[in-house]
């Protein structure tokens, strides 16, 4: 499971659709993003812990935790495009750490990090099961990983309602918001096709991790994941 040789061509979106990122995931999330990434984060995040935020864009898990924290945390932001990191810079009072990569190879060691944060990107994975093997090692004992992401509802009804809102109503949406350039973000349906249903996601987590809790909005079409190493 993962994106494989899909993982190319996304990478080219992403970096294509920097410019009106933000705003158009916004819209799209249908203005629930900052909701879902406070439920994920809230509880799971706390002073003093040092942050990995993995696939991080422009760090908005990372802002996030820090407003729950007020600051008190220590941050890395990791992702495999180095444009997406060079534009934090605007996102942040004080730079922070800052690493180029994708999360089957995370460049540290064991054990180093209170809680791994992946907002709508751990679907981007080119191998999920990898992926997963290397968050939970670089966690420390009893260190959480965070998810926030799309679902893919167990229910068909469900997951037909939700692709079709990804295939038709989506691109529409993104056209609206960031013009033509917005409709790059049809790709998005590619990483969800490739994307296990939640159950089945819930089940990958618990093959390394203690304890998951799985929680569900927009019909299970957003999740928001803690998994406890």
């Amino acid at each position: 499971m993962g994106l494989g040789s899909y993982w190319g061509e996304v990478m080219d979106v992403l970096r294509e659709i920097i410019p009106i990122y933000d705003k158009v995931n916004s819209i799209i999330s249908l203005g629930k993003d900052v909701e879902h990434r406070n439920r994920g984060i809230s509880q799971r995040v706390f002073p003093g812990d040092k942050i990995l935020d993995a696939g991080s864009g422009f760090g908005n898990m990372s802002k996030t935790a820090m407003k729950l924290t007020d600051g008190k945390i220590s941050i890395t932001l990791y992702d495999p495009l180095v444009p997406m990191l060079k534009n934090t810079s605007t996102y942040f009072e004080k730079s922070p750490d800052m690493a180029n990569g994708v999360f089957e190879h995370i460049p540290f060691r064991g054990e180093e990090f209170d809680a791994v944060l992946c907002g709508y990107s751990l679907r981007d994975a080119i191998n999920l099961r990898i992926a997963i093997s290397e968050i939970h090692r670089v966690l420390k004992k009893d260190g959480r990983f965070v998810i926030v992401d799309l679902g893919k509802p167990d229910e068909l009804f469900f997951r037909i309602g939700v692709s079709f809102y990804l295939r038709c109503i989506l691109p529409i949406l993104a056209l609206i918001a960031g013009g033509r350039l917005g409709l790059k973000f049809g790709k998005l349906y590619g990483t969800y096709k490739r994307w296990p249903q939640n159950k089945k996601l819930e089940g990958l987590l618990l093959e390394k991790f203690s304890k998951v809790e799985f929680e569900k909005d927009l019909m299970g079409g957003a999740i928001m994941v803690a998994a406890y190493k």
